[in-house]
């Protein structure tokens, strides 16, 4: 049975179609019909949507994943989704018994998969009361002052779900900027100053879906190839009209700025970044070796399996393993095809790295 039609069942079973309501139990069916093709459960039910951002969502898999259903079909979807996984609902929908119900309780905990979805309407009208009663004391963005502290940091917001935490807390009676308490305010301006505060959170993170790259071409390109065959020293690796040449036509620049400050690959993650990002960038990526020459016998050079301050164990090219105990007589040299990019990060200045971006954006 394919992994993500057995995720729905093990769902099923640990109750989140168990139907109270034979109706809502019916529309869960024709939710793991229409989206259990493609997606786990977890992946569709873990975040809450308003129910125009749910029908984003269904579009964007029609017009972009080829979802199969009828329009009835994808209207139940819809309903349910939006009715049962609302920011506003109070659980986690009917059929599933309640929030948490399902997979054992796992969705009663906030983290990646419980966020906060931030309703930008809710975040507009809470930017007017931050402004006007928070502003002083924690900053433009939530950052912190001399007066109050940093909120983006705050355990009690990055817990907080649709006003859960912020709003008890609030209701205590939190001094404000106008003199006047917090548990002056509604539920409702507790709720939009939650979703502003939300959006703080999430700008200040690069995987926002509010995040906008600035323009970061702001450096001299002559300068940049100055410092390329200069101090840098790049000339000696790498050309223009050799590796380099056509680079610009092949990364956007934030990502060839990426490329030429950080091009170590990471392992055991799948990449840099979001989803794998070094391995796009950079599929020409060099491994580290290790090159160990025993007191006697031939050196072995291959890529390092185990290397600290006891034993030192390699796999050459033909996939053989090599291990020694480290001795001072066990000559061990490490060769990082990437240390002079390593040490030119101890040296750039900010004008260096956005002079060598303006220039090897010019290599199309």
């Amino acid at each position: 049975m394919p992994i993500a039609k057995l995720a729905w069942v093990c769902v099923a079973a640990a109750g989140i179609a168990s139907a109270q309501d034979p109706a809502l139990a019916k529309s869960w069916q024709v939710v793991q019909k229409v989206c259990g093709t493609c997606h786990t459960p977890e992946s569709v039910i873990a975040n809450r949507r308003t129910r125009a951002q749910w029908q984003e969502t269904i579009d964007k898999m029609i017009t972009t994943q080829g979802a199969k259903g009828t329009p009835e079909e994808f209207a139940t979807v819809l309903d349910y989704l939006s009715t049962e996984y609302s920011p506003t609902s109070a659980g986690r929908g009917g059929a599933t018994g309640g929030r948490g119900a399902g997979l054992g309780g796992m969705m009663a905990t906030a983290g990646p998969s419980d966020k906060h979805v931030v309703d930008e309407a809710a975040a507009d009208r809470g930017r007017k009361i931050w402004a006007a009663e928070c502003i002083d004391c924690h900053g433009t963005y939530a950052r912190g002052t001399d007066n109050g502290p940093n909120l983006i940091r705050s355990e009690l917001v990055l817990h907080d779900r649709y006003a859960d935490h912020i709003g008890p807390f609030l209701r205590k009676g939190h001094p404000m900027q106008s003199g006047a308490r917090a548990d002056s305010l509604t539920a409702a301006q507790i709720s939009d100053l939650a979703h502003f505060i939300h959006q703080r959170v999430y700008d200040t993170l690069r995987g926002s879906p509010i995040f906008v790259m600035h323009n970061i071409l702001t450096g001299d390109p002559a300068a940049g190839k100055a410092y390329f065959e200069g101090a840098g020293r790049c000339h000696t690796c790498h050309s223009p009209t050799g590796d380099l040449k056509g680079i610009a036509s092949r990364y956007e620049p934030p990502a060839l700025e990426a490329l030429f400050l950080n091009p170590r690959p990471l392992t055991g993650r799948g990449g840099r970044g979001r989803g794998g990002e070094s391995a796009a960038v950079n599929p020409a990526a060099k491994p580290v070796t290790l090159t160990v020459t025993p007191p006697s016998g031939p050196a072995v050079t291959g890529t390092p399996v185990i290397f600290d301050d006891f034993d030192v164990a390699v796999r050459d090219a033909k996939g053989e393993y090599h291990a020694w105990k480290r001795t001072p007589a066990l000559k061990v040299v490490k060769n990082d095809p990437y240390a002079a990019h390593d040490e030119l990060l101890t040296r750039y200045t900010d004008k260096n790295m956005h002079d060598i971006l303006a220039y090897l954006v010019t290599l199309k």
